[in-house]
């Protein structure tokens, strides 16, 4: 029965693979370890509060409490508890009887309490194994210990307890959750220690359970957070793989309990079996005469008559000795002194076995929630309930120090359990109602952002009426959706030639390019550019300073390329709302994205750059076309695709252009051909028609943004925004108490932090909730497992909510387009940029699952686009050169 070192690492990773098996869907059925889910997602806060009955069912006694949980400032557990007994006759007896019994307790407890008026949450714990499909049910797999009611195995426990309730029409209980005893006591120590993730019992029986991450686990759906997994370990090495170590005193034992072959690891370990195990060994060795001078007792003959509170006794420091002495008297046997030591060495090394077999289970359980973190060094507690480790003198201590042997990279805490299963079921049910209401709660704030296809629909026909009013001579002056003519005439033919510059102003980066086209069969185009920054000082300065910063970059790119003296073709991207009256004029209708210069809204910034050229004196550049990021967007994906005549931009900002009919343009002269019409939609909205879609969170956007009450459409679609409307979200639900334990930390305060990319992050299928608990800590944010599930979950609301109003706005475009031609079905490419639409993992498919659903008479292909603001660029200045060219000829 000594186990050395080696043996307990082997039985280590013997236990971590038949986990393995255990979780998986396929070998699940053939693991001894069962690994059973048990719904519990998620240990105590410290945040629970109310009143709770629990029943405890699965000992020597049956148990009912009341639990009373508050949190003023303080965590506080008060509890009224009342044992009954377990009659034979009821655990042998039909199960009907059995739950009756049990309804009949709990009905007599709140009459004697005076509490049978109220309403209450009750927590059933049930120390046997069964199969949960959710929390508040139980499918019996079968008894153990001494239990054996008739036709509960493979019926819902929980069922039968409701049932036998209904008989007591005067007590109201909701059944909010079924506890295994394992389970109760992790969530006890849970509620002291929140580092508490392992719950083992070492008692009449032994079992353990931990938290273990959803992906790993088969048998249930979804992948987000960590569920508590039953592991049953009782069962270990029922498949004979623990032959190897089993003596023939284990056979022997085995052979006489009532479920043999079953619960082998339990009966090595386990105080049900461990005074029998000594008795056994104890009547070979007298009858081999080494004891007792060989005469035996018929006390020692009989089974059951050495139990675990007496090797207890018998291995007590200084009076075990004494104590040894008259437990064998009791036996009718007549014991030396050398007798009393050698029993006395028999029970050393039986208990001793069972804390090394505890330790080994243990520490495999510990080695894989280590890996599971992917942590070095794992810091965790690791609750413990059960007779035999609080009764024995020795073995708390015995098993503490070989499990810290065994992992030597992991920092153990052991927490007994006070009143662990009753109490544990309480907790479970006030984790349970907590989780309730807390989800109730985020689903009103997430409802929030959840939009029908009748909102949809409705925002798809306001887009409409907003495109027409800009178009129209009458209404353009007020519209939000500004409409701006952009004297793009056409799309590429394919014979565009030459050299040409292209400047890229629009974000925090200004870029300077120089794109060489090539026509014919080998149609090319090859680009070369520089990116310089534009600092806050800058951006937020006078007029002057911004455009003779973009001509000193302009300066240093020519120089740079060895090009100084040549006067090329320049198209100017320029990514802010303009209104042209010709290709190379563009007056500046506003600033947008943390622009500010002041002195040029309302100017040309084509002649603002002439005029700092000119100041500059050093090259002169023929300036052809000033052009909308979202327009050269349009453009590069109509070199490639002739079909292509909608330019979309999902990035940092939102926009959208697509070639309208002259006829419709009532703002420009002539009737011929078709032009590019820049929407700049980014404003619509802003006379309150979308306001019925507007949440509190995009108000406190808007107002904090530096253009309150513009851009509103904008606001709730675009990257710059997105991130800071779940910033306000989580604030708010912290301030409920429903995040980060009610603490908002300082950097959650911060306007800005929560970039867009953090939810491209956060969203990624491919993100374990480990990951996402990391971005949150560079954020400065303490997340548990349920924390970060609910933070993905606004993430997804906010930029589901993104994708679909732009999905809408882009289906009235197409419409349109449809309708203009008369056609009863539309075949179109729709060209695409942005950030968002590229890096978000779903936005672009719910963006174009939502035009198809709007749009069905409309076949829209989504081409993503290779850098419009700067390619586009320079073909709007070929293709404007082209047409100039003509016309002169």
């Amino acid at each position: 029965m000594r186990l050395s070192d080696d043996v307990l690492l082997d039985l280590m990773a013997r236990f971590q693979a038949e986990m393995v098996k255990g979780l998986a869907r396929d070998t699940n059925p053939t693991a001894t370890l069962k690994m059973l889910p048990t719904f519990v997602r998620s240990i105590p806060d410290g945040t629970e509060k109310g009143e709770f009955l629990a029943l405890d069912l699965g000992g020597s006694r049956f148990r009912v409490l009341k639990v009373k949980v508050s949190e003023n400032g303080k965590q506080n557990v008060q509890m009224e508890s009342q044992f009954y007994p377990t009659p034979q006759e009821i655990i042998h007896g039909s199960g009907t009887d059995l739950f009756q019994y049990v309804a009949d307790c709990l009905a007599d407890f709140m009459e004697t309490k005076n509490i049978k008026h109220k309403k209450f949450p009750l927590g059933f714990t049930l120390s046997f194994p069964y199969i949960q499909r959710k929390l508040e049910e139980g499918i019996l797999i079968c008894w153990t210990k001494h239990f054996k009611a008739r036709g509960v195995q493979q019926t819902d426990v929980v069922k039968s307890l409701q049932k036998a309730l209904r008989k007591h029409q005067d007590i109201d209980v909701d059944i909010l959750a079924l506890v295994n005893d394992t389970v109760g006591t992790m969530m006890t120590c849970g509620y002291d220690d929140q580092r508490c993730e392992v719950g083992v019992i070492i008692g009449t029986g032994t079992n353990a359970c931990y938290m273990e991450e959803m992906s790993n686990i088969d048998l249930v759906e979804g992948d987000e957070g960590r569920m508590c997994i039953n592991t049953e370990w009782g069962a270990f090495g029922d498949d004979t793989s623990l032959d190897d170590i089993r003596t023939e005193f284990d056979k022997e034992i085995d052979l006489g309990s009532f479920n043999p072959g079953k619960q082998l690891f339990e009966k090595m370990i386990s105080g049900l079996y461990l005074g029998e195990l000594v008795r056994i060994i104890l009547l070979k060795m007298t009858r081999e005469g080494l004891l007792f001078n060989g005469k035996l007792s018929t006390a020692l003959c009989t089974k059951g008559k050495i139990e675990t509170k007496h090797i207890a006794a018998m291995e007590k420091y200084k009076e075990g000795l004494s104590n040894t002495k008259e437990i064998l008297t009791e036996l009718g046997l007549a014991p030396s002194e050398d007798d009393c030591i050698a029993v006395q060495h028999v029970c050393t090394v039986v208990s001793f076995r069972s804390a090394n077999l505890c330790a080994a289970a243990l520490a495999a359980i510990l080695t894989r929630l280590r890996e599971n973190k992917k942590l070095t060094r794992l810091r965790t507690t690791v609750g413990v309930d059960g007779t035999l480790y609080k009764i024995h003198p020795q073995y708390a201590k015995r098993l503490h120090k070989v499990v810290r042997r065994l992992v030597p990279n992991c920092d153990v805490r052991f927490l007994v359990s006070e009143s662990g299963s009753g109490k544990g079921a309480a907790m479970v049910t006030a984790v349970a109602c907590r989780l309730l209401s807390q989800r109730k709660q985020v689903n009103e704030v997430l409802g929030l952002f959840k939009l029908t296809k009748e909102n949809l629909i409705g925002v798809k026909n306001r887009m409409r009426a907003e495109l027409e009013y800009g178009l129209k001579k009458e209404t353009h002056p007020t519209a939000t959706v500004k409409m701006l003519p952009t004297y793009v005439y056409g799309t590429p033919d394919g014979t565009e030639n030459g050299k040409f510059l292209a400047l890229d102003l629009g974000g925090t980066n200004f870029r300077v390019l120089l794109v060489k086209i090539r026509s014919g069969r080998s149609k090319s185009v090859r680009m070369y550019n520089k990116i310089f920054a534009i600092p806050l000082e800058i951006m937020q300065g006078t007029g002057e300073e911004l455009f003779d910063h973009i001509v000193q970059c302009i300066a240093d790119f020519l120089e740079y390329m060895g090009i100084k003296g040549a006067r090329l073709p320049l198209g100017f991207t320029f990514s802010f709302p303009c209104r042209q009256a010709s290709i190379d004029k563009g007056t500046l209708v506003g600033w947008t994205k943390g622009f500010k210069a002041t002195d040029c809204e309302g100017e040309d910034v084509v002649d603002m750059l002439r005029e700092a050229i000119k100041r500059r004196n050093e090259f002169d550049l023929d300036i052809v076309a000033v052009v909308n990021d979202t327009v050269g967007t349009m453009m590069t994906c109509g070199y490639e695709d002739p079909n292509c005549e909608i330019g979309l931009i999902a990035g940092t900002g939102s926009n959208v252009c697509y070639m309208e009919d002259m006829r419709n343009i009532e703002i420009v002269e002539g009737d011929e051909g078709k032009m590019c019409i820049n929407t700049e939609w980014g404003g619509f909205g802003d006379n309150g028609c979308i306001d019925d879609l507007r949440t509190k969170y995009d108000k406190e956007v808007d107002e904090g943004s530096l253009n309150p009450g513009e851009q509103r459409y904008e606001k709730m679609t675009s990257g710059m925004y997105l991130g800071e409307i779940v910033r306000q979200i989580l604030i708010d639900l912290t301030k409920q108490g429903l995040l980060f334990r009610g603490q908002i930390s300082e950097r959650l305060r911060t306007r800005g932090i929560f970039e867009t990319k953090f939810l491209s992050q956060i969203e990624s299928d491919r993100l374990v909730l480990l990951q996402v608990r990391r971005i949150l800590q560079q954020l400065g944010l303490d997340s548990t497992c349920d924390d970060s599930i609910i933070v993905k979950e606004v993430c997804g609301s906010v930029s589901k909510r993104a994708a679909q109003l732009c999905g809408a706005g882009l289906a009235a475009i197409v419409e349109k387009i449809r309708e203009n031609r008369n056609l009863e079905h539309l075949k179109t490419t729709v060209g695409v940029d942005g950030t968002l639409y590229k890096l978000h993992p779903h936005f672009s498919r719910i963006l174009q699952e939502t035009v198809k659903e709007l749009a069905p008479q409309c076949d829209v292909t989504f081409m993503l686009s290779e850098d419009g603001s700067g390619k586009g660029a320079a073909l709007i200045t070929a293709v404007a050169k082209r047409v100039h060219n003509v016309a002169e000829n």
